[in-house]
């Protein structure tokens, strides 16, 4: 992954948001399944908004996704998860969804983190990161999120579901479930603990007794 760099978007890769939008493209054709289109000025917002990852190799685009939230930021999703094709197999899905959600973490503490997918992959990134399977009834209920699938080919299945179930599978991050409360406590006493030994290492480096 030291070829790759990840990191928030930001004003200067608005240049790359058309190769964007044809990847997406190109993803939901070859995945038969459904990507929720979007229109350039959205890509856009959101990178200036600070709500984006992108993976760049060298200067190339490698991989994207953006954060979006809804019912007044008690849900949050990570959205357009992809990769280029000449990049896959490197881990690199893996290594954006995870930034992602720790932006999504970052900037919205307190909310329920979802999505909708239909790879395996993504089910399985998500499933390290916390994320359980769920029914359509326990994500966000605003409207203008499932307006946003009316793009996917898959819509009619929505549709013809009442907005119960599609194709994709439902998956919740809720940051006050026991197991995930208890992972952050544990990240927490892991990072509190290496701040004590590296104080302890600048005390001894201060004082002379520790050759630097």
């Amino acid at each position: 992954m030291d070829a790759f760099t990840i990191e928030v978007a930001g004003e200067k890769h608005l240049c790359y948001i058309p190769e964007i939008l044809s990847t997406i493209e190109a993803a939901t054709k070859v995945r038969g399944t459904g990507i929720a289109k979007r229109k350039p000025d959205y890509i856009k917002a959101k990178m200036l908004e600070g709500k984006a990852i992108i993976a760049l190799f060298g200067t190339q685009f490698a991989g994207f996704c953006y954060i979006e939230s809804w019912d007044h930021e008690e849900f949050v999703a990570n959205s357009g998860l992809i990769v280029k094709e000449e990049f896959r197999g490197h881990g690199l899905a893996k290594e954006i969804k995870k930034t992602a959600f720790e932006l999504s973490r970052k900037r919205f503490p307190n909310a329920k983190l979802f999505g909708l997918t239909t790879g395996l992959a993504v089910m399985k990134i998500n499933t390290e990161l916390g994320y359980v399977p769920v029914t359509f009834s326990e994500l966000t209920t605003d409207p203008v999120f499932w307006k946003g699938c009316e793009s996917c080919i898959n819509f009619d299945v929505l549709l013809r579901n009442n907005y119960t179930r599609c194709l994709c599978t439902g998956m919740l991050y809720d940051p006050l479930s026991p197991r995930n409360l208890a992972k952050d406590a544990e990240k927490k006493a892991e990072e509190d603990s290496a701040s004590r030994i590296l104080l302890k290492i600048k005390e001894l480096l201060d004082s002379g007794a520790l050759q630097s």
